[in-house]
């Protein structure tokens, strides 16, 4: 078990929903588009006061109640893409600098602003984020390159605004990502983490099990 109590990075901007946008996949509309506010926002438990989702089936929850992308990780992408990510553009609610998204350990926890937020899994693009980008074969290219972000309960109600440090209090010593779980999830990482479950160390977003039989699945 790692315990790490300083400033490893900053929130950039705190997003949330700008307006509903009509949308061909899913539920018929979305509310991807989210854009940064000003001042304190509040943090609770289905995520950022003010926002949230056209299709709740497979979106929010208290296990996906916030999702927060890198600023590093969009700079990659400005780079591919020729275009600027601004925030809230791939529907995050966190854009952070300097503290890893894409390859938080599952289960790490970051103080921000008054709340107390714990990583829980990764960001599954969909067919909605797809037509939301108009890029060739966005889909794909998004999980190819593993650069997913990642998807925090709220432990902790509270207010937080851009500028705030994040500060990484806690990091499990299992070592499984959230990336790695995405991109090359294996049996016994599967075992690693239902045997935490088991043991009361770790709670698990409700969307792993069905990946959990599918890769035990796979390996049999």
């Amino acid at each position: 078990m790692t315990d790490i109590v300083h400033p490893s990075g900053s929130v950039l901007a705190i997003c949330r929903v700008h307006q509903l946008i009509a949308t061909t996949t899913g539920f018929g509309v979305t509310a991807i588009d989210k854009r940064a506010v000003e001042g304190l926002v509040s943090l609770r438990k289905f995520g950022v006061f003010g926002d949230v989702q056209g299709d709740s089936e497979h979106h929010g929850g208290p296990d996906q109640a916030v999702y927060a992308y890198s600023q590093e990780d969009a700079d990659y992408w400005s780079a591919e893409l020729g275009r600027p990510i601004p925030p809230g553009l791939f529907g995050e609610n966190l854009r952070t600098l300097g503290v890893e998204t894409s390859h938080a350990v599952i289960g790490t926890r970051w103080r921000i602003g008054t709340a107390l937020l714990e990583v829980t899994s990764p960001r599954v693009p969909c067919a909605t984020f797809g037509e939301r980008m108009d890029e060739p074969q966005w889909v794909k290219r998004f999980t190819q390159a593993g650069r997913v972000g990642s998807y925090l309960r709220v432990l902790e109600h509270g207010k937080a605004k851009a500028g705030d440090a994040v500060v990484v209090e806690h990091v499990p010593g299992h070592g499984i990502t959230v990336g790695k779980f995405f991109s090359d999830p294996t049996p016994a990482d599967v075992l690693t983490l239902q045997r935490l479950v088991a043991c009361g160390e770790l709670t698990l977003s409700r969307h792993f099990h069905t990946r959990f039989a599918r890769i035990l699945a796979r390996a049999s």
